[in-house]
């Protein structure tokens, strides 16, 4: 089966990109909107929609594939690529890529995906918003043309072992405050909760740090009130490096305030997404590993999660060969090529780190779906949910896509039987 065309469409991605350094900087919220101009290129505002570039191919019998191109709401931080903007995007596909894909032999995924994250336009490697799609329309055709599912090929290409049941789900919250989302997610039985984005140490932590430790008090109670007879999710937060920030990267003070809230969440888990953010990749290995030493002494059994500066599949290895963390945050369209993100996750799981199979709310349908072939192939330790942060729709798209392909797999190998 070969690809006959290459059609590109300018998309919504699930939702927005900010600029984290203005919004550090001291912007002022104005609703969801912030008052100021933003500092990172390529903004033209401190929060604006997201954009995404879907690539579409029409296969020899009539078949369609497809997979979206997008970025990570923080985008060009922490040596992200810069924003990714569809429309310039689009223009890249059309001369640059689209005549490398028609016509292509759609037998094998893996050696496709390779060429393709390799592609260099203007002296530089494309986008890796571009990797990230273009790889997801080829992994979805090379299912097509085998009549699989997309998690078969992995397993095949990649000699994993499909899982047996559905890959648990981080319900994501975008604000601490969104009682209602968090009931529902509570009530749905979410494995982990509320993730919650953490920017700012004296809106959401508080001079002392009181707020969080009284949210998480506070949450751990709902949980009992609402929550159905022995659910006990574990309870994440991504905090965007404000713990370093409040104690000035005293790793001793941090590792005491995690303390507190690890008491507060009890007796549910603890697992901590960035607690600090350093300047360079080197130096934020160092931090997240010594921060894990000094938590270990200390007797907590809080989980550290790596995230910011663990951008590419040689980072996510650096981290994991230091140790700097007991599970990687691996946020996909960051890799680039799909490929990267399974040899990722493959990498931790044989080197014992737990894996966040994750990405951004800024994704789309077919992105978080296409996400869930790879963790049914790959077994990660939790996907994030996504796209968007409204709760119920994306525990939806990820745990029906799961359960379908399941099914789908079953029934094949029942037949083959």
């Amino acid at each position: 089966m070969k690809i006959e065309n290459v059609l590109c469409a300018v998309v919504r991605s699930g939702f927005f990109n900010w600029d984290l350094v203005a919004i550090k900087a001291g912007a002022k919220a104005n609703g969801f909107a912030f008052d100021g101009k933003p500092v990172t290129p390529g903004f033209t505002s401190i929060c604006q929609p997201g954009t995404a570039l879907s690539v579409i191919l029409r296969l020899e019998d009539g078949q369609v594939a497809f997979g979206d191109c997008l970025d990570v709401i923080l985008t060009g931080f922490a040596g992200r690529d810069p924003l990714f903007i569809a429309k310039d995007q689009k223009v890249v596909v059309e001369k640059e890529i689209r005549h490398r894909l028609i016509g292509r032999d759609l037998g094998k995924f893996r050696p496709l995906a390779a060429e393709i994250d390799g592609i260099v336009h203007n002296g530089k490697v494309i986008h890796t918003g571009l990797r990230f799609g273009i790889t997801q329309a080829l992994l979805h055709a090379v299912s097509l043309a085998h009549r699989t599912t997309m998690a078969e090929v992995i397993a095949n290409e990649y000699d994993c072992v499909i899982a047996k049941a559905p890959i648990p789900i981080l319900a994501s919250s975008l604000h601490l405050d969104d009682n209602l989302m968090i009931d529902r997610m509570i009530m749905k039985q979410a494995e982990l909760l509320p993730h919650a984005s953490i920017h700012h140490v004296e809106r959401e932590l508080g001079s002392d740090g009181g707020k969080l430790v009284a949210y998480a008090s506070r949450l751990t109670k709902r949980i009992k009130e609402i929550g159905a007879p022995g659910y006990r999710p574990g309870i994440h937060f991504d905090v965007y490096g404000t713990f370093g920030e409040l104690f000035k990267l005293d790793l001793n003070d941090i590792a005491d305030y995690i303390g507190k809230l690890e008491k507060a969440v009890a007796p549910h888990d603890l697992l901590i997404e960035t607690p600090v953010m350093c300047k360079s990749k080197k130096e934020q290995i160092v931090a997240l590993r010594d921060l894990k030493s000094v938590i270990k002494k200390k007797g907590l059994k809080t989980k550290i999660i790596a995230d910011d500066w663990c951008n590419t599949l040689q980072d996510i290895k650096e981290f994991v060969d230091a140790g700097a963390a007991d599970i990687i945050q691996i946020k996909i369209p960051d890799l680039g090529g799909i490929h990267n993100t399974i040899d990722a996750v493959l990498y931790a799981r044989r080197n014992d780190t737990g894996v966040c199979l994750g990405g951004t709310g800024n994704e789309t349908d077919q992105s978080a779906r296409i996400t869930t072939h790879i963790g049914l192939a790959c077994n990660p330790s939790f996907l994030m949910a996504k796209p968007g942060f409204g709760g119920d729709e994306a525990l939806m798209i990820l745990t029906n896509e799961m359960v379908r392909t399941l099914a789908l797999i079953e029934h094949g190998n029942a037949r083959g039987k």
